[in-house]
């Protein structure tokens, strides 16, 4: 199915609880960057959900997967815009009795972004490995590991077989992770492996301690994307969810 943001069409995926169900909460989940909606780790989140009775929206934001766009042109903002418009779309669905919303690396930063801006309905937030170091990396003049002057943005950051905009790097200086989190007063959980090669757990650390109600649970040993230990994500996931929902 696709969810529509003005002309950009976004790629999404609409899962119902097992065995169904007339009436439940919907979790909207985003994937990271270069990431997309199938992969192993945000499946697996997605089926957890389902088992316990939550349906679950999986969206593919711009320059992503088989949404629209291309990669090198996408920022946070649009990003920010996409997530809006699939919030638009849950608003429209009449079986849905409760909104969360979780996100992993960048599609955690960009949730942890959102909840203060539809904090209405959001009930509970799920941040997975939030890459809080893209706004810090861009204002410092190291993203993804590659130098430049903040202060004089290059027209593009070539990172490996692609290219980055200078526009995705001026908009990742605006972003305030901190304003984000003051912002929003639900329930969170941050998930997070303490040996993440790719995001700095102790930016989840500090990030727990800043918001008004946040549990942190620690993956031990595992990398960026939970391949040794998905089953220990998806078990805090679920726990988190059926505790809340009491």
């Amino acid at each position: 199915m696709y969810i529509y943001d003005d002309k950009t069409r976004l790629n999404a995926f609409l899962d119902m609880p097992k065995g169904g169900a007339e009436k439940c909460p919907l979790c909207i989940i985003i994937h990271g960057f270069t990431g997309y909606a199938t992969e192993t780790h945000i499946i697996g989140v997605q089926e957890a959900m389902n088992e316990i009775g939550i349906a679950t929206l999986r969206v593919e934001m711009y320059g992503h997967g088989e949404s629209d766009g291309e990669f090198r042109n996408h920022t946070l903002h649009k990003w920010i815009s996409n997530a809006m418009a699939a919030f638009d779309y849950v608003k429209t669905l009449d079986f849905v009795t409760e909104v969360y919303l979780c996100g992993h690396s960048q599609g955690g930063l960009l949730s942890m972004l959102v909840a203060p801006m539809e904090k209405d309905i959001v009930k509970l937030l799920i941040p997975l490995s939030p890459a809080i170091c893209i706004p810090k990396g861009a204002r410092a003049g190291n993203l993804l590991g590659i130098p430049f002057d903040p202060d004089h943005v290059p027209d593009e950051l070539a990172w490996d077989d692609r290219t980055l905009d200078g526009k995705y790097i001026r908009v990742a200086q605006t972003i305030d992770t901190d304003r984000a989190i003051a912002g929003y007063k639900g329930k969170v959980l941050i998930v997070h492996a303490d040996t993440d090669e790719v995001v700095p757990y102790e930016d989840s650390v500090d990030a727990a301690a800043k918001y008004a109600d946040c549990e942190l649970v620690t993956i031990k040993g595992d990398d960026h994307c939970y391949n040794s230990h998905l089953d220990q994500v998806t078990a805090a996931v679920k726990e988190f969810l059926i505790r809340q929902r009491g």
